[in-house]
């Protein structure tokens, strides 16, 4: 007998128009031949509490959070995973018997790439950190955890930059410490690593870059970006005082890859997934 019901991932954020990970995912179902669907959904923050009790509603296999869910879904939630509650944020909600599980998977796959596709080894490395949302903490912890050094929040607002460098502080044995944003933000000699955590180049503000000091980077960082684009303002920038410059992009296809195993149970086949995101940045 024929089944033509679809199971149903997706993605909720506001703005969301321009998240790709439609594309990859959709890419990953056709290759192993699965009838699901992933589903780009506008939720403007004060209807995130109706939108999760709807993916109960509508059986849905799970869902990712992006700007600017991550944080205040949790509560929404039946069970956070220890890693998502020591960042404070999910990017990922697994709906098993329609108890939803809150995971983060943006760390990790930041940190996949980090180690994999530079080649970096974070332990014992100094790290500056711009912005201090969703995606800044879950680096963090990961980098925390994986035995950096010390690192420095960089961000406008003291709550929130406060906030995640006691988080850092008292759950891992890194040392961290915050750093106001003020305009020509000068990144400190000794910075091993630097990473903009902010939606800052994010589509369609793509010309803009984080108000720093560039001429402060140095040819011995690694500079990384979160936007998932190929390249970057910021990252360009970089590049020309001759910093080894790492993308979003195989950070949003690797923990892509991991939010498809926890919904599907199947190896997410992360080749068809990198090159169908690759070939629609090309023609964008």
């Amino acid at each position: 007998m024929p089944n033509y019901k679809a199971e149903l991932i997706g993605v909720f954020g506001h703005p969301v128009a321009d998240n790709p990970t439609v594309v990859m995912h959709e890419a990953a179902f056709a290759e192993l031949g699965m009838n699901w669907r992933y589903l780009t959904i506008e939720v403007f923050p004060a209807d995130l509490e109706n939108a999760i009790r709807g993916i109960r509603a509508f059986n849905m296999k799970g869902i990712n959070l992006t700007i600017p869910h991550k944080v205040n879904v949790l509560k929404y939630l039946d069970e956070i995973k220890p890693d998502a509650a020591l960042m404070g944020a999910v990017n990922t909600v697994i709906n098993v018997n329609n108890w939803l599980i809150g995971e983060n998977t943006d760390g990790k796959g930041f940190m996949y790439a980090l180690t994999h596709d530079a080649e970096f080894d974070p332990s014992g490395k100094n790290v500056v950190i711009l912005g201090a949302g969703g995606a800044a903490r879950a680096i963090s912890a990961e980098l925390a955890l994986a035995g950096a050094k010390t690192i420095s929040i960089v961000n406008r607002h003291d709550d929130r930059g406060k906030i995640l460098t006691k988080l850092i502080t008292t759950k891992t044995s890194a040392k961290a410490q915050f750093m106001k944003w003020e305009s020509g933000y000068k990144i400190p000699s000794g910075t091993d690593i630097l990473i903009n955590a902010t939606s800052i180049g994010l589509f369609p503000d793509i010309n803009e870059k984080p108000d720093i000091s560039y001429d402060s980077i140095k040819d011995n960082m690694i500079v990384c970006d979160v936007i998932p684009t190929p390249t970057t303002p910021f990252l360009r920038e970089s590049q020309k005082r001759g910093a080894k410059i790492l993308d979003g992009l195989g950070m949003l296809v690797y923990q892509g890859a991991i939010g498809f195993k926890l919904w599907t149970g199947k190896d997410a086949p992360v080749n068809v997934m990198h090159k169908a995101l690759s070939k629609a940045f090309s023609i964008t």
